[in-house]
This record gives structure tokens, C-alpha cells and sequence, in this order.
């Protein structure tokens, strides 16, 4: 690797808001805030609004969208097209 292009990486907390769940992982991303983690040490913590512990495909409380519902609208509103 080429000498200084890379940014650093670092360990940090990422924590869900919506979930009260938080991970560490590592990032190229840092903030001024800090929290004392689960090994004693402190990381830099950044609050994101949705994660996989809160995402609804993940939980499995998403809704089924009707893609059906909507072809047939269509179809009944402009004619089906045959070629």
C-alpha cells in the first residue's frame, strides 16, 4: 500500500437510537463525543436513526407492499398492451 492515502481506521461505537442497541466496529468515521464501552475503554460514539436491530426487513415487522393491486390498477386504467 502507498504511504498516507488511506484514511485511518478506527474502533468505534455506533449506537441505534431507536433499538438501545449500540455495536463496536471499526470505522473511518470519528466524533467528538465518547462513551465508556463494555471492555472499560472509551470510543468515539455515533448515533445513527435506523440499524439492523431496528430495520423492519431485519425484525420482520415490514409490510407487504401490493405490486399486484397496483399491475391490475394499471391495467384496468390504461388497457393491457398486446403485441
Amino acid at each position: 500500500m502507498k504511504p498516507r492515502i488511506h484514511p485511518v481506521s478506527r474502533p468505534v461505537v455506533y449506537r441505534d437510537r431507536a433499538a438501545g442497541t449500540a455495536f463496536l466496529t471499526r470505522s473511518t468515521a470519528d466524533a467528538a463525543e465518547r462513551v465508556e464501552w463494555e471492555d472499560g475503554n472509551t470510543y468515539p460514539v455515533i448515533d445513527v436513526e435506523i440499524s439492523s436491530a431496528s430495520h423492519p426487513f431485519y425484525t420482520g415487522k415490514g409490510r407487504v407492499v401490493d405490486t399486484a393491486g397496483r399491475v391490475e390498477r394499471f391495467e384496468r386504467r390504461y388497457g393491457k398492451h398486446d403485441s
